[in-house]
């Protein structure tokens, strides 16, 4: 897991990665620091992903108009976790936020998902806010001239993932399709939809690709994450044949290289969901959040994972 005293120091930084294009990136990348951004053209503003908290949200808000940029009219959820959606509120009435039809679904049945994983956190005066427009396939937006192409690559990471793709500057902004130095996490979707999902990714011939969590990267992140849920499958295939439980299997698993990201545990999260669609289940049927969330824990030794925000 990524260091928290580092976290809880390290600045929001933006990024400029083409004209009118900005990321918000939130080191370390742990749970909850996710990165946003947003589109302008100097006469409208699109935000893509909001954050964990109020404060974090406000500070995004406040970095958009010191940009010189407008006040945002448009948000944009890659998916329904808390950490990009929670902030919504702090962008509107004046911005519309829009997502995929299963985002805006699951933000109104997760409610304040963070606050049950992790209470003591200050998330300020959380308004749980779902998308108001949604779409099931894909949809364009532009910001004035600028072209926004918001597309479904299926069950991935959660079941109303959304890759947010600008083609003449060909950046995509992945969401958590994507984790740049941290362990990808399908308990909530799909592990064969998520290497479909990076067909998807490739097919789009990105220059620069926007994580969800991690510093701005290059298409050359895929192969890593690919040859991670490969490893996942057969750790799955084998544990589940030899009748042991996905956290055994997490226990015993020798993470080679693996053991480098950030977030381990997620390894037996990934586990279960391997597990199940090995037992034939549908990608994104609901799984315990209980039994994932306190495999994860045991897997850190009793030591409760840290929300960095």
């Amino acid at each position: 897991m990524g260091d928290t005293t580092a976290a809880a120091t390290a600045e929001p930084y933006l990024t400029e990665l083409a004209a009118g294009v900005h990321a918000f990136i939130q080191p370390d990348g742990g749970w909850c620091l996710n990165n946003a951004g947003f589109v302008t053209d100097g006469e409208s503003t699109l935000v893509v992903d909001t954050a964990a908290t109020e404060h974090r949200a406000r500070l995004l808000r406040r970095r958009i108009a010191e940009s010189g940029a407008p006040v945002p009219r448009m948000v944009v959820n890659t998916h329904h976790h808390g950490d990009h959606t929670y902030g919504n509120a702090v962008f509107t009435p004046e911005a519309t936020v829009i997502g995929h039809a299963a985002c805006r679904s699951e933000v109104l049945a997760a409610g304040h998902q963070l606050h049950a994983v992790w209470p003591e956190v200050a998330y300020g005066d959380i308004r749980i806010t779902p998308p108001a427009v949604t779409y099931r396939d894909e949809l364009t937006l532009y910001v004035g001239d600028i072209e926004v192409r918001l597309i479904h690559p299926g069950v991935a990471h959660t079941t109303g993932d959304t890759l947010v793709w600008l083609p003449a500057q060909r950046i995509v902004f992945a969401g958590d399709l994507v984790f740049h130095g941290g362990t990808p996490f399908v308990f909530m979707g799909s592990l064969a939809g998520s290497l479909r999902a990076l067909d998807v990714l490739r097919s789009l011939d990105a220059v620069t690709v926007v994580p969800g969590h991690g510093p701005v990267t290059g298409p050359e992140v895929y192969d890593g994450i690919q040859r991670y849920l490969e490893f996942v499958g057969a750790l799955a295939a084998e544990g589940r044949a030899a009748g042991r439980t996905p956290l055994e299997v997490a226990q015993r698993a020798d993470l080679g290289p693996f053991g480098e990201l950030a977030e381990s545990e997620r390894l037996v999260a990934n586990l279960h969901r391997a597990y199940a669609e090995l037992a034939g289940e549908e990608p994104g049927a609901p799984l315990d959040p209980l039994v994932g969330f306190a495999d994860m824990t045991a897997m850190n030794g009793g030591v409760p994972m840290a929300c960095h925000a």
